[in-house]
């Protein structure tokens, strides 16, 4: 008897037991919480903007081109994006060059460069030209003055000619506008790249050397340079 009574106890209590768990799984349910043992790893969230142009999408070159970097506005930073320039506009030429790099920057980003999240906020109508009676040889006029342009587009040249040797053989961009206003020097750092809507880091450049520019002797000028 004692052996029998055990075994109906110890049914009663299993019975009990797994009337617990299916309880407890319904109140879960009810509750709409899907329960779970493994762990869900969602991963980082997907970007939204890649700033990232597929090797298939740049332009060909062709035998009269040769490649160049333009900086364009990414995610609010300046990033870098492969052209090709006529290989005239880039010998030691430094107008053309500087037309030519301006023309890409001017460019609307093409559809892939769109998708990537590219812009560019150089104005259409900006033209850039050589240094005028009094500048330094190396000096290049906008038609703007540099510190009228919305702070991107600046940034945008700035660093776009910064960081080519033939316009920026020491690394500083000499800018100046149509006015009778002095040129100013101009750098590209870290600091513009991550924030080109802040204020450009400006340096103080020299006068011209033996008060010539480009063989002449130095005035006031009137005329801007600027044909084109």
């Amino acid at each position: 008897m004692t052996g029998s009574s055990n075994g109906r106890r110890g049914r009663r209590r299993g019975a009990l037991a797994l009337a617990g768990v299916l309880a407890g799984a319904a109140l879960v349910t009810g509750c709409g919480i899907r329960s779970t043992t493994v762990p869900v790893d969602a991963g980082a969230a997907p970007s939204q903007v890649p700033c990232t142009v597929p090797a298939d999408s740049v332009t060909t070159q062709s035998l009269r081109s040769v490649p160049v970097e333009i900086y364009l506005v990414c995610s609010s930073q300046l990033v870098t994006v492969d052209r090709a320039v006529s290989a005239d506009a880039s010998a030691q030429d430094r107008v053309p060059l500087a037309r030519a790099l301006l023309d890409e920057l001017r460019r609307e980003p093409d559809a892939e460069e769109r998708r990537a999240g590219y812009a560019t906020s150089v104005p259409k109508g900006l033209r850039i030209g050589p240094a005028r009676h009094g500048d330094r040889k190396d000096t290049l006029r906008l038609s703007e003055q540099p510190e009228n342009l919305p702070s991107d587009a600046l940034a945008q040249i700035v660093c776009t000619y910064a960081e080519n040797d033939t316009l920026a053989p020491r690394g500083t961009v000499v800018l100046g506008g149509p006015g009778g206003y002095p040129a100013r020097g101009y750098l590209c750092t870290s600091e513009m790249k991550a924030r080109p809507s802040a204020v450009p880091s400006t340096v103080t450049v020299p006068a011209p050397v033996n008060g010539t520019v480009n063989g002449a002797e130095t005035g006031t000028g009137t005329g801007t340079g600027l044909v084109r």
